[in-house]
């Protein structure tokens, strides 16, 4: 199996469609912690689903707790070289779709181009009334919990909710259907920074290699389609993506 930057970029110059999937992997650079290494988040944090924030107070105060703890990171967070690399290729029409698993923003503020760029699991840069479904700034309902309201409330009653993906919440359809589709006409299918165990995006690998795209996993850890990918790189995608640009738009 080819794992050379060289071998990756001679298949992204060829393609004509280039479809990426990105994950915690690629934020963690700019200091936001990822989920599943050891002392990740879910070491720390029990996941709240939807079905408990409808329905528990206290499923909700705990929920906003680690949400608002969250968000100061995400703020505090720059975009890093990772992030400016795929903005300069998508922008110079390398890459046709983006679809990443992160809520931090990181990718808009690193000015990707939003019409090729799919939040599949939403984003914590707003927030949601689950009562009126008005939707808002995340600043707004921000303020009021550090001011000291445990669960911040809509101006009509009902509790605010960052506009993430939350566990037992269904994906937006025309997304994951949008997703789908371009990975499996895509040439060239990129994994980078994701462990591709979370379903049912991780199914993007599969399509896109049953299609007869060249599939590149970019990201330190295991994941359970190594042994099916035509490229593996597991050096810091800070380093390897910024290096695949500056080769790709010489």
């Amino acid at each position: 199996m080819p794992h050379t930057l060289e071998t990756l970029a001679a298949k992204w110059r060829d393609a004509e469609s280039v479809v990426i999937l990105t994950g915690a992997g690629l934020s963690t650079a700019s200091g936001i912690p990822d989920f599943r290494s050891p002392g990740g988040r879910w070491s720390r944090y029990q996941p709240v689903t939807i079905q408990s924030f409808l329905a528990d107070e206290d499923a909700r105060r705990e929920y906003w707790q680690y949400k608002g703890e969250t968000w100061q990171v995400i703020l505090a967070a720059d975009p890093n070289p990772g992030h400016h690399a795929l903005a300069r290729l998508a922008q110079a029409g390398r890459v046709d779709l983006l679809v990443t698993q992160n809520v931090d923003g990181l990718h808009e503020r690193s000015a990707f181009p939003p019409d090729r760029m799919i939040n599949i699991h939403g984003t914590d840069s707003a927030v949601i009334c689950v009562s009126c479904e008005r939707r808002a700034e995340r600043a707004l309902a921000q303020e009021l919990w550090e001011s000291g309201q445990a669960i911040p409330l809509c101006e009509c009653g009902g509790p605010w909710k960052p506009a993430t993906i939350s566990f037992g919440q269904s994906l937006v359809q025309n997304d994951l259907s949008r997703a789908f589709d371009a990975a499996a006409s895509c040439d060239l299918f990129v994994a980078a920074g994701t462990s591709l165990v979370v379903g049912p995006i991780n199914e993007m690998f599969s399509m896109a290699k049953r299609a007869g795209a060249h599939t590149a996993i970019v990201t330190g850890s295991e994941t359970p389609f190594d042994a099916h990918a035509d490229c593996k790189i597991e050096d810091p995608l800070q380093e390897v993506l910024p290096a695949l640009a500056e080769d790709l738009l010489e």
